[in-house]
């Protein structure tokens, strides 16, 4: 028996095959999806994962406005940030956060509630901020990735 016929291939950005994916959010609970989302994000679902490389999919949500939080999360939970100047550390509840969502001097895909909870479950390295610009969030049903054939998935069925 040949021992080097056997060769473990490891996916780069060439070998990865992304797709598109749409995933609806209306009634689900933030944490849940999100866990889900950073798994299709990684690539964990696929077959060729390989840890140092973007082998996940662009991954699209729509009806974001629509998501569940449980208990008094919405009020109860705060997120932090820093600005980087002294006394500059601000707290953002996720109600804040949905609110700011709807302005309309956000770029367009860039939803800072679903963008904190989702960058907290990727990689802290350059994988994980590149990853997370594979991801796009709108608050409506509508979203301008017609062109890249997305599917529909849904969420439930996934582990």
């Amino acid at each position: 028996m040949d021992t080097l016929s056997y060769k473990t291939i490891s996916a780069n950005s060439e070998t990865a095959n992304k797709e598109w994916v749409v995933i609806d959010a209306k009634d689900q609970v933030l944490g849940r999806l999100s866990a889900k989302v950073a798994k299709i994000l990684r690539g964990k679902y696929k077959p060729n994962y390989t840890p140092h490389a973007d082998c996940g999919d662009n991954v699209i949500i729509i009806n974001a406005d629509k998501v569940i939080l449980t208990g008094n999360k919405w009020d109860g939970r705060e997120y932090l940030s820093y600005t980087g100047y002294p006394g500059g550390q601000r707290s953002a509840t996720p109600r804040i956060l949905q609110l700011k969502s709807e302005k309309h001097s956000l770029k367009s895909g860039k939803h800072p509630l679903f963008i904190k909870v989702i960058k907290g479950m990727l990689p802290k390295t350059k994988l994980g901020s590149a990853l997370l610009n594979n991801l796009y969030v709108y608050n409506g049903s509508e979203h301008p990735h017609e062109a890249q054939t997305p599917k529909v998935i849904d969420i439930n069925k996934l582990k």
